[in-house]
């Protein structure tokens, strides 16, 4: 472990976040600060279509990769070792990160063709490197087996034996069944349960964490002032917090919105319009609700109620003796639809490194592994996910610095 603790800290470390911070900034000058013209956008929508699964199930599949149980426990993490100043950098992160994942999208339309989509578009035809798009589809593939799939039950697992006493492999039983019932079933399956499922339980934990706020509305101007005080205060930058606030801030907003790890044009290139600013724009969306405003929302829940930064100890207020249960509903239904996501990340890098691949058995081995989850002890797991995650972002963010100019304002 102490190898592969040594390794993520390597490729995690301030390079990577710069790397794809630097990334966001040339994307936001050369686009004239596209992030700015989402607004109007989302009143005036582009029509172009082509075939495919419909806008709406593309938007809450990419979603749900990144609206994951990081929107709940990670942003509890990220104020327990940042302090509230860490909310400021996923800000800035998460603002960059809308022109990073806008030029991934425009460039996954530009050249996605029906053996190649995403990255491993982009990669092949773009900068002409099969090498790296292999590489990219092969991370991608088990950053899906580790991030998308096991950390994501072992999560839930957790969170379902806090209720309720029920053995770890009947979870994982039922877990397989589920998943597989599921992701059988292709894009258009996929997207289904994404398009029922992310809506309703994202309104459940909205009504929750407004509730919360309201219980404690005395509060919510102390809590924006230690977010504040925190990212910039001078006590905090002599007792060295605020660089921690700085560095948990950005890693945790590029961990929660997943912007330059490529993910997303994956996504997206399975949606019906065949427009590049459709694709960039809805993306941005995507971004900018995930952490923007979700996990703003848990982090002002967990800073105004009195609840030692735990989700669980904040919705005791609301529900009482259930919230242990909310909770867990919650945890699943996120870590769900982060799975059947980065499930159909796997697949499409699948079926890119074999042509003739058989679908079927790739969804077995997927949720059988993911299922797993509930057994194995999850730090090695959360360890290689992170790892993989970070060699998927490098040849990504090396194709849009090298094909910047490829995308346009439009």
């Amino acid at each position: 472990m102490y190898i592969l603790d040594r390794l993520n800290s390597l490729i995690w470390g301030s390079g990577l976040a710069v790397l794809i911070l630097f990334t966001g900034l040339l994307y936001t000058v050369k686009l004239g600060f596209i992030q700015t013209k989402l607004p109007k956008f989302l009143i005036k929508r582009d029509k172009s279509q082509n075939k495919g699964i419909s806008q709406l199930r593309t938007v809450c599949m990419s979603l749900g990769t990144a609206m994951g149980t990081g929107n709940i426990t990670g942003v509890a993490a990220a104020l327990s070792i940042g302090g509230a100043g860490a909310v400021f950098w996923m800000w800035v992160s998460a603002f960059l990160g809308m022109a990073v994942v806008y030029g991934e999208n425009s460039l996954s339309v530009t050249y996605s063709d029906k053996e190649r989509r995403g990255p491993m578009a982009y990669l092949e035809k773009g900068l002409g490197c099969r090498k790296l798009a292999v590489f990219f589809a092969v991370m991608c593939i088990l950053a899906a087996f580790g991030m998308g799939g096991m950390v994501q039950i072992s999560a839930f697992s957790d969170s379902l034996r806090n209720c309720v006493h029920i053995h770890p492999w009947g979870i994982a039983a039922a877990s397989f069944i589920l998943i597989f019932a599921v992701i059988s079933g292709g894009a258009r399956r996929i997207g289904s349960a994404a398009q029922i499922l992310l809506p309703a339980v994202t309104l459940l934990f909205v009504c929750t964490c407004f509730t919360v706020i309201l219980t404690h509305i005395h509060a919510v101007p102390k809590a924006f002032s230690a977010i504040f005080m925190d990212a910039f205060g001078a006590r905090q930058a002599v007792g060295g917090i605020s660089g921690t606030a700085v560095s948990v801030g950005l890693r945790r907003g590029i961990f929660s919105n997943e912007a330059g790890l490529g993910s997303s044009p994956v996504l997206h290139s399975a949606a019906e319009s065949d427009s590049p600013r459709t694709q960039g724009m809805w993306s941005m969306f995507e971004v900018f609700f995930d952490t923007m405003f979700c996990c703003t929302l848990t982090a002002v829940t967990l800073l105004c109620s009195d609840c030692g930064l735990s989700v669980g100890n904040a919705f005791s207020s609301v529900f009482g003796s259930c919230s242990g249960y909310v909770l867990a509903l919650e945890m699943a239904v996120f870590a769900f639809c982060t799975l059947i996501g980065w499930y159909f990340c796997g697949e499409t890098a699948f079926l890119y490194l074999s042509e003739n691949g058989k679908k079927l058995r790739f969804a077995a081995l997927f949720a059988a592994v993911a299922s797993l989850g509930a057994v194995l002890p999850v730090h090695a797991v959360w360890t290689l996910s992170d790892i993989f995650n970070g060699l998927m972002a490098f040849p990504n963010l090396l194709a849009l610095i090298l094909l910047v100019n490829k995308v346009g304002k439009e």
